[in-house]
């Protein structure tokens, strides 16, 4: 399964970022994004790539999913 995850941009240096998620903090390439990113924003990051922005509240909403599907199936 392939996933897109939700993190948040902590360093930016060009087009180059490293965004975290729970602690977990992994570099991201932000060639394929059309909008400016900056630290703080939140962006959808899948096979190393930054593929769109995401308002901050519907980041925030789709971990806590992400979290609550995820824990499920470790108890299962």
């Amino acid at each position: 399964m392939c996933l897109g995850v939700p993190m948040k941009i902590m360093e930016k240096d060009g087009d180059t970022a490293i965004a975290e998620v729970d602690g977990v903090r992994r570099e991201a390439s932000l060639m394929l994004l059309g909008d400016e990113v900056n630290p703080g924003d939140f962006v959808i990051v899948h096979a190393g790539f930054a593929i769109s922005k995401l308002d901050p509240v519907e980041a925030e909403e789709t971990l806590r999913l992400m979290r609550e599907v995820f824990r499920d199936e470790d108890m299962a």
